[in-house]
Formats: C-alpha cells, sequence, structure tokens
C-alpha cells in the first residue's frame, strides 16, 4: 500500500510539474526563435537543462528554500519574503518581456519594419536563467507541499525536464509556424506574470482561475484555426 501511495504521489507530481513546466518552455522557445535556426536547438536544450540543474540544487538546499517565507524587508509596513522578492522580481520581468515582444510582433506587422535588433546566445540563456529561477523555485515549493520523500522529489524533475526536452522543439515549431499562437503564448505569460507579481505581494491566485481561461483560449484559437483551413481547402 505504502508503495502504491508514493508512486501515485509521484505520477501527480510529475503531471503538476509538467503543467508548471508549460510556461517554461513557451518562454524558452520564443526567446529560441529570435536565433538563427542552427542555434535555437541548442538554446532551448541548455536552457531547459540549466532549468533541471537549477531545480535539483534547490532540492539539494531544501532547507534553504523553505526559509525564503521569513520575511527580509519591510516597505511601508509590509514584510516581504525571499520568495515573494523572487516572484515579484520575475513577475515584473516577465510582464515587461511579453508586453514588448507583443509590441515589436504588432509593431512590425502594421507598419512593416524589420526587427534589426541583434540578440546573442548569451543574452538570451541570462533571460532564460531568470525565469528558470522563477519558475524552479514556483516548482520546488509545490514538489515540497505534496511529497515528503525528497527522492520522489529527485525522480518528478528529472523525468519532467525529459518530457520538456521532447516537447519543447514540437511546441517551437508550432508556436514559429503559427504567428497566432504566438501572441497567444506571449499573452499566457503576461498572465503568469500578473499572478507572479500578485504572489510576490501576498496574494495567492488559485492556479484553476489561470490554466482554465487559458486550455479555453487555447482551444478555440485551434477551432478556428482549422475553421479557417477548411475555409482556404
Amino acid at each position: 500500500m505504502e508503495v502504491l501511495d508514493i508512486l501515485i504521489s509521484l505520477l501527480a507530481l510529475i503531471a503538476l510539474e509538467v503543467v508548471l513546466g508549460i510556461d517554461n518552455i513557451i518562454f524558452i522557445s520564443i526567446l529560441s526563435d529570435k536565433l538563427p535556426e542552427g542555434q535555437r536547438d541548442k538554446l532551448r536544450k541548455l536552457g531547459i537543462g540549466l532549468a533541471m540543474v537549477m531545480r535539483l540544487g534547490l532540492l539539494t538546499v531544501i532547507s534553504w528554500v523553505m526559509k525564503l517565507e521569513t520575511d527580509l524587508i519591510t516597505i511601508a509596513g509590509k514584510g516581504f519574503s525571499g520568495k515573494e522578492m523572487i516572484l515579484l522580481i520575475g513577475g515584473v520581468f516577465l510582464l515587461y518581456k511579453s508586453t514588448r515582444e507583443i509590441f515589436h510582433m504588432t509593431e512590425t506587422v502594421v507598419e512593416g519594419k524589420k526587427d534589426t535588433q541583434r540578440h546573442t546566445f548569451g543574452s538570451l540563456l541570462a533571460q532564460i536563467l531568470l525565469l528558470d529561477l522563477v519558475f524552479s523555485l514556483d516548482s520546488i515549493i509545490t514538489a515540497v507541499g505534496m511529497v515528503d520523500q525528497l527522492w520522489v522529489m529527485y525522480v518528478a524533475v528529472v523525468v519532467t525536464v525529459g518530457i520538456m526536452l521532447v516537447a519543447s522543439k514540437p511546441i517551437a515549431e508550432f508556436i514559429t509556424k503559427h504567428p497566432s499562437f504566438k501572441v497567444l503564448a506571449l499573452s499566457f505569460l503576461m498572465v503568469i506574470g500578473v499572478s507572479l507579481v500578485a504572489e510576490g505581494m501576498g496574494h495567492h491566485l488559485p492556479k484553476g482561475y489561470i490554466y482554465g481561461p487559458m486550455a479555453f483560449a487555447f482551444i478555440v484559437d485551434v477551432l478556428q484555426m482549422r475553421v479557417l483551413g477548411s475555409k482556404k481547402v
């Protein structure tokens, strides 16, 4: 019975980690699209691989992660813990990046301009590392709340990252092929950014309220794409 309970916990944790990891994959896919085609796959794999290293490292120092709940600074009578500060910084950064990307996409389409800004492999990797930290922290805190056995958390992280590595290329190619989904993905990231800022301010938003509308919007976009495709035929 104990083995069955552990197995159920492991599968549930993997499923939840995959859901949380989708945001990470979308962000990495959008950034990797800025590089020449020959470098995109390398950046995706490196970004996801470093996310695994970061998550395993956080699990190793799990006691330190839990201490992030302690207030470090107080501003205008409100205390902010290390976790809340990281979530705030990550949320603001995600809002900035997604808004900026949508602006560049729409401006390029409307004015017929080309995005001539050069993006280096190192600069994009640094941005991925920052968001890896935020998403990894959220992932590890979720894992700690669900499972007691440390080895189960390790297995869940490794399996999840393996799934992310396999899924990252098809997701990236799909987003690149369908610009409307890129805008939708960036909108999703804006919502995630708002939720991170809210949690950083001490207001927890249930994940169902976030991922439910996202899934609905995705299904509507898929149906619209199918309808437009059938009309062309």
